[in-house]
């Protein structure tokens, strides 16, 4: 039995080794985080991180000391598991070893370089090429006015402030691409409210910081030293500018999410000079440009519920691009050339202009790519061999540059000559041309010095040379030639031993433990001259040195260093060139960019026909023969052109009804619509024979049924939640589709909603597609004459020979075309049949249709029906029954329990008398 003394002895915790003192401590600075721990060529996680990624991530879990278990990442694999960790909510902070093990005295020296986090990506890999994952700041939520916002794209540096209304607060966060939000966090710990609903309603990664950060001096004091400046007023944002705070802690959280400000834990006796020299990565974030005030009135306002429906970015179901409109502009083909190419796409798309000026600017410039083919030709020919030029510029900036990335940065700018040549500086395009060729004077000097010093097929990394051409430098070219001449000297001087000696099996080798030496069989080991050192003893031979040898050894081996580190030298001349013209560089990109952007739309105009859109004051809507984008493309040739026609002298109404069967169109007619005018606003051409669209302040789309039960909201409450965000906020320059209002709750009920919500965007004069099985909400085209009119998609209807007369039974071919008037029957019963109902289900429903299908006169609330409809009316008088007027008769207060039962017989005496 063990005394108390010796089990608490048991207890004590181990001593920490070095390196594991340097983990703790690491682990200590960056709470919160899964820390990736350099050992090596792996990455290792121990203790409760050890569990997380092998959980997370699926890695393998070990245990070498007891207690310990342990797993690793490879070091070439590192952004692959980033991406992947970061997909799964982690926060990864990433140590790195700062120092040549070999030159370390004791532990080797490392530093936390990075902090992996949604809004921080930066590495190859990391991000998709039309992906932002941004970073937001906001300081706080007022109760009124405008919340100033502070965005940032890390792996671009594009810097942006705006000022938006708090309700729209997450729309703007979301169509901005938006990964991740930091906050001041509150004294009690909690999470703030309005922290809690906006990351509720998204994606959005939500990190609380402290709340001195966002204090103005000290957030003006982190912004001007970043920027180099002693006032921000030169950005646009004066010395009281409420956004200062925001700005200056977004700047803090890159500098310490990026390495800027990394601590080094040294091993040995602590002092870097003792332990040999610390190599920490140089992050200067010099491709962070200054902040710029951007105005969100410029573009037309789409919340997200809206991009979700209209299926902008990402399908609703799967969510991928393909089948996306912006999957339509990434296809190969006639897609973007470049990754600068398919950002400003997206970004064009999700927010379309608001300014006719700027519309008709960008539909100019389509126009003049789309009349010269040869120069547009020529163009995409140039673009397709530029990389991405700000992605890979923030990582020479941030000390992450791979060779390739160096090497791919001064071909992609050197290629802007070829765009320039090809190019015409048509008026249309005068001021792109300008930027592109200003940007290119400036950066082209350094990035020729790469290609000048650089292989075309340069190495992934530096550890084994292979970067620089010869001819470059001297010093290099001698080491170099020290090198490869080993192979010559060796033969030679094992031929000079073997001849002397008379040793014919003699050999001289290498290998990386012991170095070069002399090796000897067995038998011939007696015959070893006095000069010959021996090093080793194999089972059959034995090894040997000589003083000759040795120094040759030293010379070379000295000499291969010498080459690394030299090509090390001219790496980093070369990133230090690039990094001083990084500005021109972005503003290069963002050039090619939006030249690369606007060809796609001119391709994509070329090859679909799509024509040159119509934009006017006037709150009109016409659309003659308009076609969807994406499934007039995935059909091909197969999809049914319609049109639309609202707000013109002949057709003055504004809000339109449409009726008809599900599958028949209805969904698609009306996101047609609303596709080709946010097309029109983002500046391209639009599938149709004629388009002439009023300007959209803002579009809005209720489309599909959807929940939110982690917000304890239902599919009636997120539908009704969406109505009431555009009654309250769509004006009579707006676009509104809605699609089957109020199917989630009785129909009486939602009859009544989808009633007054028609009258309500009826008497505004907003521009209203409004698609529905609720035919009684045909009646308002005569109540409201001129200002409401009646669609709906065309069908054919026959009954095979030897069918019957109930309804359901008629065979249905949906032709797809949107014609004027109403829909006599929703056909729910046919669909529900080609969907592949049971038999025995459509045909019982066949039946409760007849049953319910009253023949009636017309009502006060309802026109006169057509003959033969079998729509049940909402809003009749039914036929006249005994049975009814004999209870209509009947005073309840009167009745006993005995009478009452008698009345119950009689009256069903009666119903069986009159079947």
């Amino acid at each position: 039995m063990p005394t108390a003394a010796a089990k608490a002895a048991s207890e004590k915790p181990k001593k920490l080794t070095p390196a594991m003192r340097q983990h703790a401590a690491f682990k200590e600075q960056h709470p919160g985080c899964v820390l990736f721990f350099r050992m090596g060529d792996f990455y290792e996680c121990f203790h409760e991180d050890a569990e997380i990624v092998s959980r997370e991530l699926g890695l393998a879990k070990v245990e070498r000391s007891p207690g310990v278990p342990m797993a690793g990442v490879p070091q070439q694999k590192l952004d692959d598991y980033l991406r992947r960790a970061v997909a799964a909510g982690l926060r990864v902070a990433v140590c790195e070893q700062i120092q040549d093990p070999a030159e370390a005295k004791g532990v080797v020296a490392r530093a936390v370089t990075q902090v992996a986090t949604p809004g921080t990506l930066t590495g190859e890999g990391l991000l998709a090429d039309e992906e932002l994952g941004a970073l937001a700041a906001v300081a706080a939520l007022p109760d009124t006015g405008l919340v100033p916002v502070a965005l940032v794209e890390a792996s671009t540096g594009r810097f942006v402030v705006i000022d938006i209304t708090s309700d729209r607060l997450g729309d703007e966060l979301s169509r901005r691409g938006v990964g991740e939000l930091i906050y001041p966090e509150a004294t009690d710990g909690e999470t703030p409210a309005w922290v809690s609903r906006l990351i509720s309603r998204s994606d959005l990664a939500a990190t609380p910081r402290a709340s001195w950060h966002f204090r103005y001096a000290e957030a003006l004091e982190a912004a001007t030293n970043q920027f180099g400046v002693r006032s921000l007023a030169g950005f646009g944002l004066d010395d009281a500018d409420p956004a200062v705070p925001a700005v200056g802690a977004i700047v803090r959280y890159l500098r310490e999410t990026q390495g800027a400000d990394a601590r080094p834990e040294l091993g040995g006796t602590g002092s870097a000079a003792d332990d040999g020299p610390l190599d920490l990565p140089n992050v200067t974030l010099a491709h962070l440009r200054p902040p710029v005030r951007e105005d969100p009135a410029g573009a037309m306002a789409i919340d997200a519920s809206t991009l979700r429906s209209l299926e902008i970015e990402r399908t609703i179901r799967g969510s991928e691009i393909e089948g996306s409109v912006l999957g339509v502009f990434l296809r190969t083909g006639s897609g973007c050339r470049t990754a600068m190419g398919k950002r400003t796409l997206r970004d064009w798309l999700v927010r379309p202009l608001a300014s006719h000026t700027e519309i008709e600017s960008r539909h100019r410039a389509v126009a003049a790519l789309l009349e010269d083919r040869r120069a547009s030709s020529e163009i995409a020919t140039a673009l397709a061999g530029v990389g991405d030029l700000p992605r890979m510029g923030a990582r020479v900036a941030l000390g992450r540059a791979s060779p390739r990335d160096v090497v791919g940065l001064g071909r992609g700018v050197l290629a802007a000559e070829a765009v320039l040549a090809a190019s015409t500086d048509t008026p249309a395009l005068s001021a792109l041309h300008t930027k592109l060729k200003a940007a290119y004077a400036e950066a082209n000097q350094a990035a020729r010095a790469v290609t000048v010093s650089c292989v075309n097929d340069p190495p992934p990394h530096l550890r084994d040379g292979g970067l620089v051409r010869e001819g470059v430098d001297a010093e290099l070219d001698e080491a170099r030639s020290l090198s490869r001449e080993a192979g010559t000297w060796l033969a030679e001087y094992q031929a000079k031993l073997a001849d002397e000696f008379d040793l014919p099996n003699l050999k001289v080798g290498f290998n990386r433990v012991f170095g070069y030496y002399i090796e000897l069989p067995a038998g011939q080991a007696s015959r070893a001259p006095d000069s010959f050192v021996r090093k080793q003893t194999l089972k059959n031979a034995e090894r040997y040195i000589t003083p000759d040898l040795k120094g040759y050894e030293d010379r070379v081996l000295g000499a291969e260093q010498r080459a690394l580190e030299r090509e090390r030298a001219i790496f980093n001349d070369l990133c230090a060139g690039l990094r001083s013209v990084l500005p021109s560089v972005t503003a290069l990109a963002d050039a090619l960019g939006e030249l690369d952007a606007l060809l796609c739309f001119a391709r994509k105009a070329a090859d679909r026909r799509w024509v040159r859109p119509e934009i006017t004051e006037e709150p009109t809507l016409v659309i003659r023969e308009g076609r969807h984008p994406v499934l007039d493309e995935l059909l091909e040739g197969e999809f049914v052109p319609n049109g639309c026609e609202l707000g013109e002298p002949d057709q003055p109404a504004k809000l339109a009804l449409i009726t008809g069967p599900n599958m028949a169109g209805k969904s698609t007619y009306i996101r047609q619509v609303a596709l080709i005018s946010l097309l029109a606003h983002a500046g391209s051409f639009v599938p149709a024979e004629v388009a002439r669209l009023g300007l959209i302040d803002r579009l809005f789309a209720r489309v599909g049924a959807d929940d939110a039960l982690h917000q304890g909201q239902s599919t009636f409450m997120v539908e009704m939640t969406e109505t009431a965000n555009i009654l309250n906020n769509a004006t009579g320059r707006s676009l509104v589709i809605l699609d089957e209002i109020g199917r989630g709750t009785s129909t009486l009920d939602g009859l009544s909603l989808a009633w007054a919500i028609a009258e309500d965007l009826s008497d505004r004069g907003t521009r209203t597609l409004f698609a529905t099985h609720y035919h009684e909400l045909t009646t308002l085209a005569e109540e409201r004459e001129g200002r409401v009119r009646n669609l709906h998609v065309e069908v054919r209807e026959w009954k095979p020979e030897g069918s019957d007369s109930r309804p359901g039974q008629a065979e249905i071919v949906f032709l797809h075309r949107i014609l004027p008037g109403r829909a006599e029957a929703s056909y729910g019963v046919h669909v529900a049949r080609l969907a592949g109902v049971p038999e025995r289900v459509s045909r019982r429903a066949a039946d409760v249709l007849s049953t319910l299908a009253v023949q009636h006169g017309p009502s006060p609330a309802a026109p006169k029906k057509t003959e033969n409809t079998s729509q049940l009316g909402l809003f009749t008088e039914y036929v006249p029954h005994p049975a009814l007027d004999r209870l209509r008769e009947v005073k309840l207060e009167e009745l006993s329990p005995l009478a009452a039962f008698d009345l119950l017989r009689e009256l069903k005496d009666r119903a069986t008398g009159a079947g």
